[in-house]
């Protein structure tokens, strides 16, 4: 969703004056098991409704299409967050964020790291997720390189390469230790000369 989108979005505000529905997946045990015998599971999509000034009260249930239309705004939102999901890395999995950041970052409408990388300078300050802009910068630079995935991977070959030297080495001392070990019982029981 580009920014002019959200924004309408946005400023269309709740559905309903005083009270606040938020959509969402959960994973639902279903009544099928695997061939292991383990439980299978399906996303469902739930609203969870509540009252302004009522903490107490959380209505939370499978979303029903009078929910849909109830909260036209709201629902929409979790659409495009979903389809947001699809085109890029979900925030959830950019390690450097913590939760709030996230739930900061979805609330101006970005839900991939990939679009947060996309945002400009001055309009990332402007919704003020600049230090996060410049984290996904860099974690994405070094993603596409791949330079520190590459680096382990030569330091790994370097370490197997010289675990064989040192495992060919041992096999060979070993050897040397048998053939030793031959020749001096053979040699003990030889008769000596006089």
């Amino acid at each position: 969703m580009d920014f002019s989108t959200f924004e309408k979005v946005i400023h269309n505000g709740n559905s309903e004056d005083g009270v606040v529905a938020r959509f969402y997946d959960q994973a639902i045990k279903t009544s099928q098991i695997t061939k292991d015998g383990l439980p299978k599971f399906k996303l469902v999509c739930f609203c969870e409704i509540r009252i302004k000034d009522n903490s107490s009260e959380v209505y939370n249930q499978p979303a029903t299409p009078d929910k849909i239309r109830r909260f036209p705004t709201e629902y929409a939102l979790y659409k495009q967050a979903k389809k947001c999901a699809e085109e890029g890395t979900p925030l959830e999995q950019f390690a450097f964020l913590d939760a709030a950041e996230i739930a900061g970052l979805k609330v101006r409408g970005i839900y991939t790291v990939e679009h947060l990388t996309r945002l400009d300078a001055a309009h990332a300050e402007e919704l003020g997720v600049s230090k996060e802009r410049e984290l996904a910068i860099k974690f994405v630079a070094q993603a596409k390189d791949n330079s520190a995935l590459i680096k382990w991977q030569q330091k790994e070959h370097e370490y197997q390469q010289r675990i064989k030297e040192l495992e060919t080495k041992v096999d060979s001392l070993q050897q040397s230790k048998k053939i030793r070990s031959k020749n001096e019982k053979h040699t003990r029981n030889m008769p000596r000369c006089s």
